[in-house]
C-alpha cells in the first residue's frame, strides 16, 4: 500500500476540473492509488490554500468553497486530518466565528494536546485556547 500527499495544484483539478487534461490525469492518478490499496493525504495547509483560491480566483462564496472541499475531503482514497474533517461538517461554517482557517489552525493546536494562544476575540469560545488581553 502506498500513500502520497497531494499539493494545492492537485487538488485544486479536483475542485474546478480545470484543465481538463489535468484533471483526467490527477482523476486517473488516484483511481490507480486506490485501485492498489493506497490514499492520498491532503494537510490543513492544502486546504487553506484551496479555500483561499477557490473565492480569490474562482469566484466562489465561502460557503461554495467550503461545501467543494467538504465533498473532496468525502472521496474514496482521500484522507484529511479528522480534526478538518469535522469542521468541514460545522453548520453554518461559511459565517462562523472565527473561521474556517482559524479553526483548522485551532483544530491542529488541540490534535497535538496543546493550547491555541491567541489574540482572535472569536476563538474565546473554542476549548483550548487563551484570547490575550482578555
Amino acid at each position: 500500500m502506498v500513500d502520497v500527499h497531494f499539493d494545492t495544484s492537485v487538488v485544486m483539478r479536483f475542485l474546478v476540473g480545470m484543465p481538463l487534461s489535468q484533471f483526467r490525469l490527477a482523476a486517473r492518478y488516484l483511481d490507480h492509488l486506490r485501485d492498489g490499496g493506497g490514499s492520498a493525504w491532503v494537510s490543513d495547509l492544502v486546504l487553506s490554500e484551496a479555500y483561499i483560491a477557490l473565492q480569490q480566483y474562482y469566484d466562489l462564496s465561502k460557503a461554495d468553497a467550503l461545501a467543494a472541499l467538504n465533498k473532496f475531503a468525502r472521496l474514496p482514497g482521500i484522507h484529511v486530518i479528522p480534526h478538518a474533517l469535522a469542521t468541514l461538517s460545522l453548520p453554518s461554517l461559511a459565517s462562523a466565528k472565527p473561521g474556517f482557517v482559524d479553526r483548522l489552525i485551532h483544530g491542529q493546536a488541540v490534535e497535538a494536546g496543546q493550547t491555541l494562544v491567541t489574540f482572535e476575540k472569536a476563538a474565546k469560545n473554542l476549548t483550548a485556547t487563551v484570547v490575550l488581553g482578555h
